[in-house]
This record gives C-alpha cells, structure tokens and sequence, in this order.
C-alpha cells in the first residue's frame, strides 16, 4: 500500500529547502520571496509564480484578465515584500491551438500592467506543451538593503491587521461559476488588485507579512508558524465589502469561503502595538483600508473565535496537493 503523499509546504521543506540551505536571502524557503544583495542601498527581492488553466482562472478567460493575473499574483507578494516593483521575466507554455490573436490581446494586458506598476519585461522562454495554458512569471523588486518584510519575525502581543477587505475573491469565484449572482466580487476574482502602494511603506513598520493567497486563515497561520507563535483571530473583525456581508447573510455557510477561499490578495500584517499610528498613516498615503482582526500570542496554531468563543475552522485555505 502506498504511504501518504506530503502535501506543499511538507514537500518543500523536506526536498527543496535542504538545497537552498546555503543560500541565506532564501530564508529556508519559508517564505515566498528570496532577497539577493543588488547595490550598496538596496536588496533584490525576487518572487516566481505559476498560473495553470482550469486551476488558477476559468476557461474561456479573456487573454487580458490572464495576462494581468500571472503578472498580479507576482506583485502581490513583492508587496508583501516591502518591494517595489521594478522587471519581470516570463515563461509561456501554450497549448496547440494557441492564435496569433489570443497572444496580441495577451500582450495588450502585459503592456498595460507594465505602465500600471512601472516594471518592464525582461526574459523569459516561450514553449508549445500538449497540456494546458501555464504561464510563469518571476518577478523582481527592490527594497532597502537588509530591510525587506517576511513572514518570520511576528512577536507575541503583536496584533494582526488585514488591508481591504476578505472574502471577495473566494465568493467571486463562485459567481464565476454561477453558484450565486454578484458581478462586483466576480470581477474581484478576475481581476486581483495587487498592494504594491502599501507593502513598500509598511518597512519599519511591521514585524512580518504574507499576502492573502491561499486564504486569511492559513496565510496569517503561516506568519504564526514562521514566527513559531500562535495567533487568535475574531471572525466578527474580519472586513467584508458590502457584496459580501450580503450574500454571506443570505447564507452563512459561505463564511468557509470567506476565511479559506484565497486569491484576494490582501496583506496580512503582525503589528507591534506601538506602531499602530504608523500603520495607519502608511494605509492613508496608500489609499487602502486597514483592520485590526488578532492578536499574536505564545504557543502554536490558529484559533478561530466567534463572538468570543472559540469555534473550529470549517477550512484553513487551499491546498494544492
């Protein structure tokens, strides 16, 4: 009988970390970014991230929304980061019945990234594959020598702040799939919003990030878990937009989705109390919201508490395996 597959982060930890252990900007893999020295005042911060057909967007997706998805997911974690965007490069694996067309609009959504976030293509490979559309992109951005964010470095007492709102993406996904009506939070799904703004003037400011990928509660257990805390988080604090706290009072079961659904692309923050003016400054001059959602403590895992009772996860986020 076959033994039990590890899961992603079990699987990176055992195979992959060991070969990055003499590389100290790598942190171990814990985190999403690797920091390389570029000049006397500022690291390199450099992410890489794969987008799959039928697994991180729909078929039938227009080539633009594609486009600026691969190149977002990317940003999204520059930001948590502390970087500023600065090149990408990227990798297109096209399926045989790829056209000239599907790549012109593809570019056009490139092109329109690149003057939204100010960062310039600069490599990649472009190869056929008998599989689905995947495309990879890596991105590069720059943060003060030594100063970049990780999901390391959260203090027991620091409070867990969210930017935007949460739940939108997951929700909009169902939308997507016509499980429920709401083209404000489908669009939220196509289209992530990156806080690149935010995440540079968050340095100084926090002790760690991580941006809402694979959902709040799993990536905010991430920061606990680099940190080696534990971390509480009251579900009545969680920001919802007003699509959101409509169809999750039509129905709340959909707050499963809400806390484990992923793809919004908000930051979670550990924040000492000390700093919470500050923080509050940085989202002002970012034009985002921010929210106070936890508290870090000693120990480990994440707690869930409903008007102050502890209550079980219905899910932690995505799992890829």
């Amino acid at each position: 009988m076959a033994g039990r597959r590890p899961g992603q982060f079990e699987l990176i930890a055992r195979y992959f970390a060991p070969l990055a252990r003499d590389f100290m900007g790598a942190g171990d893999l814990k985190s999403d970014n690797a920091f390389l020295p570029a000049d006397a005042r500022h690291d390199l911060v450099v992410k890489t991230d794969t987008i799959v057909a039928g697994v991180h967007f729909l078929p039938g997706e227009r080539p633009e929304r594609i486009a600026a998805k691969a190149v977002r997911v990317c940003l999204s974690d520059l930001a948590a980061g502390g970087a500023t965007p600065y090149a990408y490069q990227l990798s297109l694996a096209l399926p045989p019945r790829w056209t000239e067309r599907w790549i012109a609009a593809f570019v056009r959504g490139l092109q329109a990234d690149q003057r939204r976030y100010g960062i310039t293509l600069c490599g990649g490979d472009t190869v056929a594959t008998p599989g689905p559309l995947t495309i990879t992109v890596t991105a590069f951005g720059r943060v003060p020598r030594g100063r970049g964010l990780s999901r390391a470095g959260a203090r027991a007492g620091d409070e867990l702040w969210v930017s935007g709102t949460i739940g939108d993406a997951a929700l909009g996904l169902l939308a997507a799939r016509h499980r429920l009506r709401s083209l404000a939070l489908e669009k939220r799904y196509r289209l992530p919003q990156p806080r690149t703004v935010l995440g540079r003037r968050l340095v100084g400011i926090v002790h760690a990030t991580a941006d809402v990928s694979d959902g709040l509660l799993a990536d905010a257990g991430h920061i606990a878990e680099a940190s080696r805390l534990g971390l509480v988080v009251e579900r009545e604090r969680v920001p919802l937009s007003r699509e959101a706290r409509r169809v999750v009072a039509s129905d709340p079961s959909l707050w499963a989705a809400v806390l484990g659904g992923g793809d919004d692309y908000e930051l979670v923050m550990a924040v000492p109390p000390r700093r919470r003016a500050a923080l509050l400054a940085a989202a002002r001059a970012a034009g985002v919201k921010v929210s106070p959602i936890g508290v870090f403590t000693a120990g480990e895992g994440v707690r869930l508490t409903v008007a102050g009772r502890r209550t079980r996860p219905p899910r932690m986020g995505y799992v890829h395996f």
